[in-house]
């Protein structure tokens, strides 16, 4: 006795065809003395709505940008710029530790950060030369606008995932600050290598600890009227934790 599958009626999307197709197929199968009862009714299922990705709360996430810097403007205060950057090394893993511990994950942006500053302070210990550690802001800035600079070229939203889900654009409100954050980050590679080449080190070090912080807050806060003007209204905002 031959099986007959029940693809063989191709399931039609139209309802009356589809009926008619599975009429047919019941009525071949009992001629060779087999039951089909068909496939169940298709019933529309809701999709779950997506899972709310958990954000830090944004005085924590302050503290831990603003931490390793602190402690690297204190440590070079009592001994020196080499132990400062040992200390600066030492801290931004254990914000990398926290980030995951409260997270389950590493953001993008500390995570490249830490990447940078592991590569040129231990660069800066090894052959003891502080101009490693003092050209390493000027890395991570032009590696952040080489990143911003390649989405736009590739159309990828780079900028959205370094923002790790804080914020919810339309594609051209992604676009527009694409562009404003890869020439700050230019202005900022470009500011720290006047800074460290015309200043002496102590005066670099105060700038690092507190300057570019600031700077960063005031251009933020002077893209709220774009971010206001392309916010997207269907994104789901994250847990604070």
């Amino acid at each position: 006795m031959n099986e007959v599958s029940a693809d063989r009626a191709g399931y039609p999307h139209n309802a009356n065809m589809l009926e008619s197709a599975r009429n047919s197929l019941r009525h071949e199968l009992a001629a060779q003395g087999l039951h089909f009862e068909g496939p169940p009714a298709l019933i529309d299922i809701p999709a779950a709505p997506p899972a709310r990705r958990k954000a830090l709360h944004p005085a924590l996430k302050f503290a831990l940008e603003l931490g390793p810097l602190a402690l690297f403007f204190l440590s070079y205060s009592r001994f020196g710029i080499f132990a400062a950057t040992a200390v600066m090394m030492v801290t931004v893993l254990i914000t990398l530790a926290v980030s995951y511990t409260m997270l389950r994950r590493i953001p993008i942006m500390p995570l490249v950060t830490a990447v940078i500053v592991v590569i040129f302070g231990s660069l800066t210990l090894f052959y003891h030369d502080e101009t490693l550690i003092k050209i390493k802001p000027t890395a991570l800035y032009l590696l952040f606008a080489a990143a911003l600079f390649f989405g736009i070229a590739f159309k990828k939203p780079m900028l959205k995932v370094m923002f790790d889900g804080a914020l919810h654009l339309t594609e051209e409100g992604w676009r527009k600050l694409t562009w404003r954050w890869a020439i700050f980050f230019l202005f900022l590679a470009v500011l720290n290598e006047v800074v460290w080449r015309t200043q002496t080190t102590a005066h670099w070090v105060t700038f690092k600890s507190f300057g570019f912080i600031p700077l960063t807050v005031l251009f933020a806060v002077a893209q709220a009227p774009l971010m206001t003007r392309y916010e997207a209204k269907t994104e789901e905002v994250g847990d604070e934790i």
